[in-house]
This record gives C-alpha cells, sequence and structure tokens, in this order.
C-alpha cells in the first residue's frame, strides 16, 4: 500500500508541475505548448537536483508503463475522419511510415553518439 501511495504521490508532482507549466504557457502566451515547457523544466530541476530523479521515479515508471493506455482517445477520435482516410490514407500512411524511420534513425544515431562520448570519458 506504501509503494502505491507513493507511485500517486509521485504522479501528483508530475501533474502539477505539467498544469503549472500549461497555466504559465498560456498566461504568458508563450508558442510553446505547456506540455513541452514541462518536460524542459522537470529536465532543469533534475539536472539542477532541485528534484530527486528518486522523487519521482516510480510514479514516472508507471506512466510510461500505461502509456499506450493515453493513445486510446486519440485513436478513437481518428474514427471521425474516415472519408478524410478513404481519399488521403495512402498519403497519410506513408507521411506516417517515412516519420517513423526519421524518429528511429535519428535516435539510433544519437543515442549511437552518445554510447560512444560515454565509452571516451570511461577510459
Amino acid at each position: 500500500m506504501k509503494m502505491i501511495s507513493k507511485a500517486i504521490f509521485q504522479i501528483a508532482i508530475l501533474f502539477c508541475i505539467s498544469m503549472a507549466m500549461n497555466a504559465i504557457a498560456k498566461l504568458l502566451h508563450l508558442p510553446i505548448p505547456g506540455s513541452i515547457l514541462g518536460i524542459v523544466v522537470l529536465f532543469i530541476l533534475l539536472k539542477t537536483n532541485v528534484i530527486k530523479l528518486t522523487w519521482i521515479e516510480q510514479g514516472a515508471n508507471w506512466l510510461l508503463a500505461e502509456l499506450l493506455l493515453f493513445f486510446i482517445p486519440s485513436a478513437v477520435g481518428v474514427m471521425q475522419y474516415i472519408p478524410l482516410l478513404e481519399s488521403e490514407g495512402v498519403r497519410i500512411l506513408i507521411v506516417v511510415i517515412f516519420s517513423t524511420l526519421i524518429v528511429m534513425v535519428s535516435s539510433g544515431l544519437i543515442a549511437t553518439r552518445i554510447a560512444k562520448r560515454k565509452e571516451r570519458r570511461i577510459s
């Protein structure tokens, strides 16, 4: 029970950061979405040790494990656009596949560079 309440508290911390950044982005009329701003702020807080990783790790891991559930509303919303999919479905599919490949290749290249850089520091 203690672990569950700890995870809920950690998720609440992440939620509060997200809501605060959404409010700030809206208040300041920033062209950056609040969720992206929240990720940047959370990263800075983690790097500067204002927030310790152990304070949010369990809740963040749970959110990542259940990430697929967050896409269900989006997938259901696509059903409103059946006529568009019938006429432009092939083009959309090509764009999705191409952009996925770009993300996969660029992520792999970046991960390889980071791993090589870490190996050089260790050696």
